[in-house]
């Protein structure tokens, strides 16, 4: 009995800490993979564990934030994040299937049922640095945009925007005046 608890005892301890909870509590993003600092059991810690993003997606965890850690090889000094959590600010109330992308700062773009996407920037001021910002050559729609704004077209405002000598019918009219 002994020497199989011998034998299997590392073994045991290897599957014990293959998987782990861990909570950040720094963050290395300048390499091509970012690293981070984490807490594990109550007075381990572990420092550079490479951070695995989805292709495509990137993010800076907080600190406190919770990550799932996943020891290759059952080796603790070889562990990757392969997830990051932060119940601090995750998103409730979403209905099945629904989709969104949200910061701490209650900003997110919310794939919602119905096929309807909503943006939102959470502030209690809007003011002119408040934007959405297209960096495209062209922007299509097939549907109407309704704006409870000021709409401006190359410079020119909507709001008291007319134009002269326009006649009825189908015509077009001509410049502003």
């Amino acid at each position: 009995m002994q020497a199989g608890n011998r034998i299997l005892g590392p073994i045991r301890r290897r599957l014990a800490h293959l998987v782990a909870r861990a909570v950040v509590t720094l963050v290395n993003d300048a390499a091509k993979m970012q690293t981070l600092q984490l807490g594990l059991l109550a007075d381990e810690a572990l420092d550079g564990a490479e951070h695995w993003q989805p292709y495509g997606f990137t993010y800076k965890p907080h600190a406190g934030a919770e990550a799932l850690v996943l020891a290759v090889g059952g080796h603790r000094a070889h562990s990757v994040v392969i997830a990051c959590a932060d119940r601090r600010y995750r998103l409730a109330g979403l209905e099945d299937g629904e989709v969104a992308l949200y910061s701490d700062e209650g900003d997110k773009v919310h794939l919602k049922r119905g096929r309807v996407i909503e943006v939102v920037t959470e502030t209690l001021n809007i003011s002119a640095s408040t934007a959405v910002n297209f960096d495209t050559p062209v922007i299509n729609t097939t549907g109407q945009i309704l704006s409870a704004g000021d709409q401006v077209a190359g410079g020119i405002s909507q709001i008291g925007h007319v134009h002269g000598d326009v006649e009825p019918g189908t015509g077009s009219t001509g410049a502003a005046q």
